[in-house]
């Protein structure tokens, strides 16, 4: 099988999702848009359980028919990544296409502007190697970091714990999902990476000793950049 990550930024770094609404467009797009089928008009909505904001449908009236499995994602205020493996032919291709196409046309229309939103073409990187590919999940959903401890990104953590508090109260990437905290279910195909990083309570610790090792860095002032950019 093959695995792609793909990123898209704002053209100029720009700010591409303004508000929560935003952000549930996109997530909605995820899971409505990846279809061989033409889709002609808003099919499913958001509906809030105890637990979640799963998609349900008004009506269905054909079986969807998916062009890609979508392991893992993240949004942040201007980029976003997605994982990615094709399930029919040039599969990653023609969902993007219908991905940034559609979120770019609700973003204008909502906000009265005209001209590109995304930085020229997404990036599709093949994950061809082994390390690439057992770090990339962590990667994606630590990106909130971010917002929250910058220093991740040159291997420093000041407060894991309270990093840790921060990615389980971020709702826009399947981080929730994956350790078992239900968020958006119906959006990823959970199980290919789950047999190799472990169930949620797995994979909750091992993100979480990620977290730690970077203190343990800092006190031992060995730290070598091993993160991607």
């Amino acid at each position: 099988m093959d695995l792609y990550h793909v990123l898209s930024r704002g053209v100029d770094k720009r700010t591409i999702f303004m508000n929560n609404k935003d952000y549930f467009r996109f997530i909605h797009n995820l899971f409505e848009l990846n279809d061989e089928n033409p889709v002609t008009g808003s099919t499913y909505f958001f509906r809030k359980s105890s637990e979640s904001f799963d998609l349900a449908s008004r009506k269905i009236e054909k079986s969807r028919k998916l062009l890609v499995n979508i392991h893992a994602f993240c949004l942040m205020p201007n980029h976003y990544h997605l994982l990615l493996s094709p399930i029919v032919e040039d599969g990653v291709s023609k969902f993007m296409r219908k991905l940034n196409m559609a979120y770019a046309k609700y973003f204008n229309i909502k906000n009265e502007r005209r001209g590109t939103l995304f930085e020229s073409r997404y990036k599709s990187i093949l994950v061809e190697e082994e390390k690439h590919f057992l770090y990339l999940p962590y990667y994606i959903h630590m990106n909130p970091l971010d917002l929250h401890a910058p220093e991740w990104r040159e291997g420093r953590m000041f407060r894991p714990k309270e990093a840790m508090s921060f990615l389980k109260q971020y709702r826009w990437s399947s981080f929730l999902d994956y350790v078992g905290m239900k968020n958006f279910p119906s959006v990823t195909s959970r199980s290919f990476l789950q047999e190799i990083l472990g169930q949620p309570k797995k994979y909750e610790k091992e993100l979480m000793g990620n977290l730690q090792e970077m203190k343990m860095i800092i006190k031992s002032e060995s730290f070598v950049p091993v993160l991607l950019e």
